[in-house]
This record gives structure tokens, sequence and C-alpha cells, in this order.
């Protein structure tokens, strides 16, 4: 008599959970790195995912077994057009211990951003704005954090239909919190580029929102096993086996649900290049489901999650790897054949 199996492997990862859909389609950036810098900058920067090509280059990764030798690696396209500087937050000690928001400074939406009106209610008052600053630079010494709101340029991309900004804010690094505030307040309505931001060669992290699948069964979901065929199954075989009740109600117990549409963080992927003109890397027929790329892009080393046209975060790596390549690997060829 064969014996009576008690116990089986968990399903799924627990470092995903809990499997639900994001919140929002541009998620917000939760933690935000210490860098050392010269002089202040953006630690983050909005892109739009295009597609993937393959490119050949000169590998000049330490250690590498094909250490200067050409190899044919795959790469993501993103573009990124340039992004727009419309609030300045400061941040200060709470009484708690926590941050807190001391004061915000707004600028007039320039022309090109006429729609940032229906998606904001806020009314711009340049009186009360300069009071502000003013109230911020006389007080620098309570100012522990600096942040930007940013927005996107939809329109200045080749594949997006949408005209609506996406927001999203970003903390300023690098230099002292004087230089912080000056810059911020400098840079109040007007854009800047990821070249500004990142540089060819170093390390980001990705963030964003993966491909959505809707409602589906513990089969897809978690892959347990269909249950056998030859028995008769008065509730069905894509289910998982008997359980007790207690047993059903433990988390790690694969139920049906939402699959996809998961916010996710991926660490440390290396830019391969910065580029402006688009059509240098935009495939014959234009990438699919996307376009021609009209504005700056950005290529990342290997796959990045979601479908084409989802914002994408690029961040300064949280944790950077030990033997970090700051020099970017030269490229001899990019495939620009249809995709089609």
């Amino acid at each position: 008599m064969a014996r009576r199996k008690h116990s089986a492997p968990r399903r799924g990862s627990l470092g995903v959970r809990p499997r639900k859909r994001a919140q929002r389609i541009l998620p917000r950036v939760r933690s935000w790195p210490e860098v050392d810098l010269a002089s202040p900058k953006p630690l983050a920067f909005v892109g739009y995912k295009a597609g993937m090509t393959h490119l050949v280059i000169v590998d000049n990764r330490p250690g590498s077994m094909t250490y200067g030798q050409e190899i044919t690696v795959p790469a993501t396209v993103i573009e990124a057009p340039p992004m727009v500087s419309i609030g300045a937050r400061f941040y200060t000690y709470g009484s708690m211990g926590g941050l807190k928001t001391l004061t915000e400074v707004w600028a007039e939406p320039p022309r090109e951003l006429e729609l940032w009106r229906k998606i904001s209610t806020l009314s711009v008052d340049p009186q009360k704005n300069e009071q502000r600053a003013k109230m911020v630079l006389s007080h620098v010494d309570k100012v522990v954090d600096v942040a930007i709101i940013a927005v996107t340029q939809p329109k200045l991309t080749g594949g997006l239909s949408k005209k609506v900004p996406d927001i999203l804010e970003v903390k300023v690094g690098g230099g002292s919190i004087y230089d912080r505030v000056n810059y911020v307040l400098s840079a109040l309505g007007k854009p800047f580029d990821v070249s500004s931001v990142f540089s060819a060669g170093q390390f980001v992290d990705v963030i964003g929102v993966t491909k959505g699948k809707g409602f589906q069964g513990v089969i897809k979901r978690f892959g347990v096993r269909e249950l056998p065929k030859w028995h008769k199954h008065r509730k069905g075989s894509r289910r998982i086996g008997a359980r007790s009740p207690a047993m059903g109600s433990l988390s790690t117990v694969p139920q049906a649900g939402q699959m996809g549409f998961h916010r996710r963080t991926d660490f440390n992927k290396w830019i391969l290049d910065i580029g402006n003109n688009g059509h240098e890397i935009t495939p014959s027929g234009g990438f699919p489901h996307y376009g021609v790329i009209r504005s700056t892009y950005v290529l990342l080393l290997g796959s990045v999650f979601g479908p084409p046209k989802r914002p994408i975060v690029l961040r300064w790596p949280i944790r950077p790897p030990a033997k970090a390549i700051l020099e970017p690997p030269k490229i001899v060829y990019v495939s620009l054949e249809s995709k089609q």
C-alpha cells in the first residue's frame, strides 16, 4: 500500500506577494539611493518602452569569458523625451521623526503643456511662490530633502497617441542642501534631458508595471499539476487537491486570482547607449505596436517587463554592483531588420 503524501512544495515566490493589481500605471518610487555627486541632479527619469532589438558589441565587462570579443546581445529600446520640472517640494523633519513637507513652489506650465490644467486643480500664484522661495532660502538649515515634480511630454514620442503627461516626484541628489535648493528653484518650468540624469555605461534600476494577464486559475498562475483525467471529478480537475478548511485559508495555498499587471523593480540594468537620433535605432517598419522613435532613446541590455508604450521609471541604482562598469561598450552593429 502506497504511503499517503502529507506535504507538497510551496508554489510561487513569496518575494513578489501580494499578487494584486498595481495601484497606478506609473508607480511612485518608494526609496531613493544616497549618491555622492559633485553637482545636484535628478535621480530618476521616465521613458516609454518601444520594443527590443539585438546588437553586436565588443564585450568590455571585466572577468567575462568573452572579454574583448564581439558578442550578440539583446537590448530594449526606451524612448525618453525631455521632462519638464513644474514644481519643487522641500522636506523637513516632523514631530515623530519622519519627513514632512515644509513647502512647495510651483511654476506656470509652459504653453506646450496646456493639458496640465486638465490633470491639476492647482492655481499658480506668482506672489505666493516668490514668498515661499524666499522663505526656503532663509531657512535652508531646516530643509533635509529636496524633490522636483516632473512631467513627461508624450506628444514628442513617435508611438504614443496620448497627450496627457505622466507626473512623477523625483528626488534631487548630489551637492549640498543649499546647492539642491538653488538647483530646483532655477529649474522650475524648464525641460531637462535624460542625458543630464544618466550616462552611457552606468547601471540603473527599472521600475514599472508588468504585462497584465487578467484573472487566471491555479494551473496557469502557479503551475499546479492538473488532476488525472481518468478519475471522475465532481468539482473539476483544474483546481488544487482536497484540502481541509484550515489549510485552504493559508496564504501559501495556490488560489485563483489576478495574474500580471504587478509593480516590479528590476535592479542594475546596464545602459548601452543614449542617443538623440531615433532613426538610427528604429527597425524597418517601426517597432510592433509602437512605431518609430522620434526623440531621445535609451538602450538597455536585456529585456524589460511590460508591453510596448508602458511608462518605465529609470532610477539611479539603490544597490549598485561592487565592480560597476563606467565605460559603455563599443557598438559594432544594430539590427534594423523588420520586427513584424
